[in-house]
């Protein structure tokens, strides 16, 4: 299965008045098997000690693998609903900004698994890692 390409524009846009918006999550990149998007660290994202905040990490995550998964559904049909998140912290950052590249691991009739990698932006230092299981769920 391989995402529906849809224009970077169009996917941000359906951040408005959501967690998305608020922790300043913007998707820049969308290929066959994976979604691309970016955070900053900042007051918004931060814990009480300046470091990036562990919550903040894992709704990166969630986004990217409900934003990827409504990408290989028809979304008029069926909607993604988060089912199970894993969030390994293994590298602290206070600034900047942070880039998390999700992959589809499995892509079935009722569940997907995405793999994400949260890197500092412009390195290849690994911040956090995580799954995601979404479920695919009949819209009523």
């Amino acid at each position: 299965m391989e995402l529906k390409q849809v224009s970077l524009e169009l996917i941000n846009s359906m951040n408005k008045n959501t967690l998305m918006e608020v922790l300043g999550i913007t998707c820049i990149g969308l290929g066959k098997d994976f979604v691309q998007s970016k955070m900053p660290v900042d007051q918004r994202t931060h814990q009480p000690m300046g470091l990036l905040h562990g919550g903040a990490s894992a709704a990166l995550i969630e986004s990217i693998g409900s934003m990827g998964s409504s990408l290989l559904v028809d979304i008029t049909k069926y909607q993604p609903v988060g089912l199970e998140i894993n969030c390994n912290h293994v590298s602290g950052i206070s600034s900047g900004y942070v880039v998390a590249t999700g992959k589809i691991v499995h892509a079935g009739r009722r569940s997907h698994v995405w793999q994400v990698d949260i890197h500092e932006d412009g390195t290849d230092r690994l911040i956090a890692t995580g799954r995601l299981t979404v479920m695919i769920i009949e819209r009523k």
